[in-house]
């Protein structure tokens, strides 16, 4: 059941990834200009709050290592990439494993 739960959400990020990438050519063609979306740009286009509202609560519980060098980063990163590769992660961990050929140790 975690295995089906792991591949749905991983096909899930990788559709949106692929929406998102779709949004972005399409804005590319439209204005002439390369621009990627960020997950920053993402979330204050889907949700009326900011990420950074999050900042004082991941510091206390994580260290203020988690927030400058981590999340901030992916913050700035395109949509498309961090779904993607959140998505393929998730469906990597999710996968059957492979049969065993030969004999098995007890």
């Amino acid at each position: 059941m975690i295995r089906f739960t792991f591949r749905f959400f991983g096909i899930l990020l990788l559709a949106a990834g692929f929406v998102s990438l779709i949004y972005d050519g399409a804005k590319w063609i439209a204005d002439r200009i390369v621009h990627f979306t960020s997950v920053e740009e993402a979330w204050n286009i889907v949700s009326s709050t900011d990420p950074t509202i999050f900042r004082p609560s991941i510091v206390r519980a994580l260290g203020a290592w988690a927030w400058d060098p981590v999340i901030d980063t992916l913050l700035k990163q395109p949509t498309w990439l961090v779904l993607g590769v959140l998505g393929a992660l998730l469906i990597l961990l999710g996968r059957k494993r492979k049969p065993l050929i030969g004999y098995v140790r007890d």
